[in-house]
């Protein structure tokens, strides 16, 4: 399990024990609702860790065919392989882009929406400049 991860369930295990802790020290008369309250937000934060890799997975596979449609566009006739960046540390929604006809050569696209993607990284073979490759896209991203 990546270290973000197991940081991200220690932090909602501790709210959650000092939500039950703190309900079962309130007075009879609002504990049960306050054991309610500490239930029913463990109960998020177990559907939150369920259905967020689920939820991340469908938006990377949108944002996928959003990028390959803006690349038909940009560079029509020619065949890419568009694969996201592996790792619990990386933005999932940076697509890294490997054109058949530049071997070696990565771009790494941010894609925000179909109306705002742009090259961010590019990844050369050693000893080359980016400005050398033939979908280099020098570009801010907003």
């Amino acid at each position: 399990m990546h270290p973000i991860t197991v940081i991200e369930i220690l932090m909602s295990a501790a709210l959650i024990l000092i939500l039950f802790v703190t309900a079962f020290l309130l007075p009879k008369k609002i504990r049960r609702v306050s054991i309610i309250a500490a239930s029913s937000t463990t109960v998020l934060i177990l559907l939150f860790f369920a259905l967020r890799p689920y939820w991340i997975d469908y938006q990377v596979a949108r944002k996928t065919e959003q990028l390959n449609q803006f690349l038909e566009v940009k560079y029509p006739g020619q065949e890419w392989e568009v694969s996201p960046q592996t790792g619990r540390q990386y933005n999932p929604y940076h697509l890294n882009v490997q054109f058949a006809n530049e071997k070696g050569w990565t771009y790494t696209y941010s894609v925000v929406d179909e109306e705002n993607i742009c090259q961010s990284v590019w990844t050369p073979p050693e000893g080359i400049l980016p400005s050398e490759g033939r979908h280099f896209e020098h570009g801010d991203c907003e």
